[in-house]
């Protein structure tokens, strides 16, 4: 035992395995997201040959609009009754929806309508099941292990984005879109089936007042805390202004910009998941106690930066090094934002927290999405992806200022 002590504080990241839930629930987070994305990929491409490009977005923003309808209900609900029951329902809508669009697809029935039906059932159920997610974490491993938890997931969350789109890309040419489906509506059976043989610690419940009522309930603890509302808030506005337009006009930056074909394109969103798993085995192995807030915000300030470098460097070698960079900001500081929501959130609240985050942090969005397109037109897409990102330092920089965040550990 002396000597186990040394080796395992050596590997910090690894110390939620420890615990037989946690590697149940990761598990099945593995095989599920991996599903998941290569469902998205398998998504885009089927609706491209049913109805051609343009309805992608469609498609896109009714799975988002949905999640978003039900994602306030699931925290509420994920407060109320046992998380791995909302989970495990989730996962069984979701085999329901994605197994009948495989079978649809493979019968030669599957048409443009009904492909839009079942991906909105699809973000319904996404809506149900990430708050309970995020709620179930601490429940499964001791409070020492859950900045682990989180490198670990984060670990799962990254790789999926790595691994899931070959994956579709093999199997879809091989096999055709409804194998892939098929193997998405697998991966939620798997999940479900290990969730059901996992056991988290129990938590007290919130008290039954009614799903609006208990919503309400999370929006007025979270306006009491600064440094919850103050960077749901502001991450609203970041994610609009930075994160939109470089959805949309990134490929046209790579093409224009750095004359460069689809293959750059790609290599440029691989480098950034690298960096990503990085950054999160580097919070595992570092978990940060002190001046979380404040760094959190650092780390925020680097990936804007590093995100106008990369689109107005004149070498893609140099893109390629910040894409990295950015990657493992990414990594680090979501690790960091998720450990600080589990740690300093009461368990019973959590899971409203983390609904109100994610509906807050997503909420405009689709706005983003339309304006940059509207005017992709005005301005080379270095620049106005670049002037999102600038001004978002900006902004993030000045919230570094209040007090009540240089508060927070």
């Amino acid at each position: 035992m002396e000597q186990a002590e040394p080796l395992a504080s050596g590997f910090r990241a690894f110390h939620a395995f420890r615990s037989r839930e946690f590697r149940l629930v990761w598990s099945a987070q593995v095989v599920s997201l991996v599903g998941d994305a290569a469902f998205v990929t398998a998504l885009g491409w089927r609706t491209f040959t049913l109805a051609g490009s343009g309805k992608l977005g469609v498609v896109l923003v009714c799975q988002a609009l949905a999640m978003l309808t039900t994602v306030l209900i699931g925290g509420a609900l994920a407060d109320r009754f046992p998380r791995r029951t909302l989970m495990i329902a989730s996962d069984l809508a979701r085999l329901a929806a994605v197994g009948a669009l495989a079978g649809f697809d493979a019968s030669g029935r599957l048409g443009f309508p009904l492909l839009l039906v079942l991906a909105t059932l699809m973000g319904f159920g996404d809506g149900f099941f990430y708050p309970a997610f995020g709620g179930i974490v601490p429940l499964l491993v001791e409070p020492s292990a859950v900045p682990s938890a989180n490198a670990m997931i984060g670990i799962a969350r990254w790789t999926s984005l790595l691994i899931g789109p070959s994956l579709a890309a093999v199997a879809y040419g091989g096999a055709g879109s409804a194998t892939v489906f098929a193997l998405d509506a697998g991966s939620f059976l798997f999940s479900a089936a290990l969730l059901w043989i996992t056991r988290p610690r129990p938590v007290e419940p919130s008290a039954a007042e009614g799903t609006l009522r208990e919503i309400w309930a999370g929006v007025r603890y979270v306006s009491r805390v600064p440094w919850l509302w103050v960077t749901i808030a502001m991450f609203a506005l970041v994610l609009m202004l930075q994160f939109a337009p470089q959805q949309v006009l990134m490929p046209k930056l790579v093409s224009h910009h750095f004359h460069r074909g689809v293959a750059a394109y790609g290599l440029l969103t691989s480098l950034l998941g690298l960096g990503t798993i990085l950054g999160t085995l580097l919070f595992g192995q570092l978990q940060p106690r002190r001046r979380r807030g404040v760094l959190s915000y650092a780390i925020w300030v680097t990936n804007s930066l590093c995100l106008a470098g990369l689109v107005l460097s004149p070498w893609f070698e140099l893109a390629g090094a910040l894409a990295v960079m950015r990657g493992a900001c990414i990594g680090f500081s979501i690790a960091v934002w998720e450990t600080m929501l589990m740690e300093l959130v009461p368990e019973n609240m959590l899971s409203r927290v983390v609904s109100l985050d994610f509906f807050g942090s997503f909420g405009l969005m689709p706005v983003g999405l339309a304006f940059s397109a509207g005017i992709a037109g005005l301005a080379g897409p270095g620049t106005i992806i670049a002037a999102g990102a600038l001004f978002s330092a900006v902004l993030i920089a000045a919230v570094m200022t209040r007090p009540w965040l240089r508060e927070i550990d």
